[in-house]
């Protein structure tokens, strides 16, 4: 049995089976996804969603592929799609089997015949490809394939209009078309010469229940153009192809070939991780023969988010370690600096791809990115040569006041804030408000400043000038920060650290954040105060799938994410699970509490194993419900939430190695 697997009982089961999603990216920005059942839940859903030369963002180009099989007088619809009051065809009653590796594999059983479906996109190509096997068959089959095209921004839903261009091209086995203008032309062919029929259609409010549940938009007018006709026998495959140009349509089974074998298998709980992690890492080949505008890139989740500097530089450490790619980490570094404005880094790409910068704690991320970095190449001079620069710049930067009102307080601690801005990791809003504007002097900000300007002075180049330059200006400043840090957010009566202050206000919510002040590498903190503030964290805000964003003792918690758009962006900070922290906290735990502490480390880290089949499959999802079952919620794969579950396997398993008691 496949390490994921569903079959019939659970792939007709739509409450079951639409709740699990699958992912499959090309590694260059291009992406695959859908359901188990094969219906579409999402507007993020397609099976080809590809940049577009001319267009800024991501399209989704092919929403799906709807297949019928006629055998004999017999006529099955396999597709399968929401409709106001019912789905669709209803093709999901024909499955009987699913599973996940190397490649998604659907089997359909259709009385004596049955066709197995599997689905991949070629690497670093905008490229999809299906390919049909029929398994078994009494007679010959006509295997009819009929696209559903969208054409449209991923955050945007398509409607039946009358500037559709309904004209095609006949090519080698196959059609090409654009239906607007500014995208790339489609070319879809097939592996056996098929007859196409031309049948323009729209197919009215097909609808999106993920995005009903959450108050959206969530009807869409697909095209049509037609449908693709051949016929198979037993033991008979065909495949379908669609792309961004024309191919020898005699290759595409040696293509389909060659992309399997390159796939790592999703055999276990270690190699799904590592699998999920190679996705979110793009590379893209600049124009021209230099390779200055090579890039390297990480992607923050699928389907919903593209790139942001926070999540690169907490995810980037996790992700590369996965293949011991130290080349990787250094090219997503270089590239993330190339965008560098002042202190700053981009914060967020909307739907236009225009990146904004509103990120209070970036640039002190991606100190410790590069602190990882440092430790796994061991070369603290080459890390100093290439990036020390850029860490005095932003040092000073935050030491003199930049945007936001950002600056370093006679005490050393750093404050920041503006109205209507949201500038932590904490950054939802609802209604048109940041949920926690935290504005002050947030705890998790300034243990990321301690451990920044202690980890420039450990590595700056006495001989060089940045590095001469660094050590008259910033020796002692440490000290500074640390002492201030301890009387400004401790109280040893309650014995853990306040979340924000500012001015004489101190906000005691019990939070996740307080835990950066006990695992990062240099800490302000006494052993006691670590001790303290790990046991109120694994108290009040420890579950099987992370930490709490907010104590369940508070009155603000919110343990469900649920209703509309705005309710589930209340809920996000206020009681939802975040896997990324449990990085931190089992650093946190094995630094406090040795080879004891082993134990409840592993299982931690093994207890992910049980969603590798939840929600996103072979993934981590976004966040989870802060109350058992701790329900998966918001975007079904997320960066940063599967790099620290890898980073937090390789601590333990490298704590274990070197701690090892000595045996006679």
């Amino acid at each position: 049995m496949s390490y994921i697997q569903f079959d019939k009982k659970h792939l007709v089961n739509l409450a079951y089976s639409l709740n699990k999603e699958v992912v499959r990216s090309n590694r260059s920005g291009a992406y695959a996804s859908t359901t188990i059942s094969g219906c579409n839940t999402r507007r993020y859903h397609g099976l080809l969603v590809a940049p577009q030369q001319n267009l800024p963002g991501v399209h989704v180009i092919i929403s799906t592929l709807d297949e019928t099989v006629v055998a004999g007088d017999a006529t099955f619809d396999l597709g399968v799609h929401k409709y106001p009051d019912t789905y669709s065809p209803k093709g999901y009653k024909y499955l009987r089997d699913f599973v996940a590796q190397p490649v998604p594999k659907s089997t359909f059983r259709l009385g004596d015949v049955v066709l197995t479906k599997e689905k991949q996109l070629v690497d670093h190509e905008n490229r999809t490809l299906v390919r049909y096997v029929l398994e078994e068959a009494k007679e010959p089959v006509k295997l009819r394939l009929r696209p559903f095209l969208a054409f449209r921004n991923v955050h945007k839903l398509a409607k039946a209009n009358e500037n559709v261009n309904k004209d095609y091209e006949h090519i080698s086995q196959g059609a090409k078309l654009r239906i607007y203008d500014g995208y790339d032309d489609l070319y879809m062919q097939m592996s056996k010469e098929p007859e196409f029929i031309a049948k323009p259609d729209w197919y009215y409010s097909v609808e999106y229940i993920e995005d009903m549940e959450m108050g959206m938009d969530y009807q869409e007018d697909l095209y049509v153009p037609g449908y693709f006709e051949v016929s198979m026998q037993k033991g008979e495959t065909v495949i379908f192809t669609a792309g961004p140009d024309e191919i020898k349509t005699a290759n595409l089974l040696r293509m389909f070939n060659t992309q399997t074998r390159k796939r790592t298998e999703r055999n276990s709980f270690e190699n799904c991780l590592k699998v999920a992690a190679t996705q979110f890492i793009l590379t893209a080949k600049g124009k021209g023969k230099s390779r200055k505008n090579d890039r390297t890139d990480v992607i923050a989740s699928y389907q919903l988010y593209r790139r942001g500097g926070r999540d690169a530089f907490i995810a980037i450490p996790g992700l590369t370690v996965a293949n011991d790619d130290d080349k990787a980490f250094k090219a997503l570094l270089d590239t993330m600096l190339k965008e560098r404005k002042g202190p700053f880094f981009p914060f967020w790409e909307d739907s236009d791809s225009k990146a904004t910068y509103e990120a209070m704690d970036a640039p002190l991320w991606f100190f410790w990115a590069l602190q990882q970095y440092t430790q796994r190449t061991g070369d603290r001079a080459a890390v100093w040569k290439a990036y020390g620069k850029d860490m005095r710049e932003i040092l000073e930067a935050y030491r003199d006041g930049t945007d936001y009102n950002i600056k370093m307080q006679p005490n050393g601690l750093i404050s920041g804030g503006e109205e209507g801005k949201a500038l932590t990791w904490m950054n939802a809003f609802s209604e048109g408000k940041a949920v926690t504007p935290r504005m002050g002097m947030p705890v998790e900000i300034n243990a990321l400043w301690y451990n920044a300007v202690a980890f420039t002075l450990e590595i700056a180049g006495p001989r060089s000038t940045e590095g001469k330059k660094v050590i008259a200006e910033w020796t002692g400043v440490p000290e500074k920060i640390r002492e201030a840090f301890v009387a400004t957010f401790w109280d040893k009566r309650k014995a853990y650290l306040a979340d924000v202050v500012n001015g004489e206000d101190k906000d005691w919510s019990v939070r996740p954040n307080q835990i950066l002040a006990v695992s990062l590498p240099f800490s302000p903190l006494t052993d006691d105060m670590k001790t303290a503030v790990l046991e109120k964290v694994e108290k009040e805000l420890l579950t099987p799938r992370g930490l709490r964003s907010l104590s369940p003792h508070d009155s603000r918690y919110e343990g469900k994410f649920a209703g509309t758009l705005d309710q589930r962006n209340k809920a996000f900070h206020q009681g939802m699970v975040w896997p990324w922290f449990t990085g931190h906290f089992v650093e946190a735990l094995l630094k406090l509490k040795g080879r004891d502490a082993l134990p409840q480390a592993y299982e931690l880290y093994q207890g992910f194993e049980g969603v590798m089949r939840e929600h996103g499959l072979s993934t981590i999802s976004e966040v989870y419900e802060g109350e058992a079952p701790y329900n998966a919620r918001g975007a079904v794969s997320q960066a940063w939430n599967v790099a620290e579950v890898i980073r937090m396997s390789k601590v333990i398993k490298v704590f274990d190695e070197v701690t090892q008691p000595l045996t006679l």
